[in-house]
Formats: structure tokens, sequence, C-alpha cells
């Protein structure tokens, strides 16, 4: 990816200093999807790499993966599904507890929402300590699918996240980082 895109790309985010904590900087993508050409780069230079390929489904974490999720699987030609937190889905569940900085939470995903075997791409909007995506990662294998990668617009790669996507063996690709919290 090109310098000047990434550069575009990190434009279009908006950072804001001390929240939901002193010290921390949340990187807001709001604003990249409220910015019609810079949502529309981010969705392809993530659907890039798996043009021409199979991938059976592509898989959003709540709630901003969904957004991006959706649209990468629409480009793809590829189902959607949602993994969402504990009691938001109406069907059959299979459920997995994780670490949050501040307790334990669950997220679930429909029992027939993947096929063994099914190539899936994981989506969500950041990559931090990678709590969520590695419940995640274990959730869909647990269901049998094979993940082809983990997509991500932005990489905080001081948490360490995308280095426990790829120690569980996940390709990882994410468009821009930002170096702290």
């Amino acid at each position: 990816m090109d310098q000047r895109l990434i550069t575009d790309l990190k434009a279009a985010i908006r950072s804001i200093p001390d929240y939901p904590k002193p010290g921390v900087v949340f990187r807001d993508i709001t604003t990249l999807l409220g910015d019609a050409r810079a949502f529309r780069r981010a969705v392809d230079e993530l659907v890039h790499p798996f043009a021409g390929g199979r991938v059976d489904k592509v898989a959003g974490i709540e709630a901003r993966g969904f957004i991006l999720g959706g649209a990468i699987a629409h480009q793809l030609s590829s189902g959607f599904v949602p993994i969402r937190k504990k009691g938001k889905l109406p069907h059959e569940t299979v459920r997995i507890a994780y670490s949050l900085e501040y307790g334990v939470d669950e997220m679930e995903i429909h029992t027939d929402a993947i096929g063994q075997g099914e190539r899936v791409i994981l989506v969500d909007d950041l990559i931090a300590t990678g709590g969520t995506a590695v419940a995640a990662t274990q959730l869909l294998r647990q269901m049998g699918a094979n993940i082809v990668a983990a997509c991500f617009i932005i990489d905080l790669p001081d948490l360490g996240g995308a280095k426990k996507l790829r120690d569980l063996g996940v390709e990882v690709r994410s468009l821009v980082s930002f170096e702290g919290h």
C-alpha cells in the first residue's frame, strides 16, 4: 500500500485524547466511514488480497466490524456472519467467554452460521490487545472455520494483539498503525 493512501486514511480517522480514560487516545473510524472516498478506499484495500479467491463468509465483530464486514462481504460475493455480544442473537448460539481490561464478557454466533471447512475472513475496525479478536478466532475455529485472515483498518502494535493472532497462525492485515495506546 502506498504511503499517500496510508496518510489519507490516517487523516480520515479522528483521534480523541483521554478517552475512555486519561492517557488513552481513542481512534474513531466514524469520520472515515462518513467520508465516502476514504471508506471506499479502505474497503477496497481490505478486499484486494482476496479478490478472485474463495472466501465463503466474512465474520464481523460487533459493532463496527458489521459495517466493514458487510461491505467486504458484498465486494467478495461472500456471506456475512455477525459475531455479537451475549444475548443479542435470536437463534441457537455457540458462545465463548473472553477477558476484558475490566472483567469478562461473552460473544456468540449462530450454530448454523459457519459450515465445516468454510473459508472465513474475520473483520473489525481495530486490533489493540487482541482479546476480542483472539476469542472470535477461537469461536470460529470451534465451529470448523478455516480462517483465511483477520482484517482491521487500525493496528495498535504496541498493545500486541496482531502478534497474538499471528501466533495462532492467522494472517493479519491492517491498513494503518498508530504507536501507543
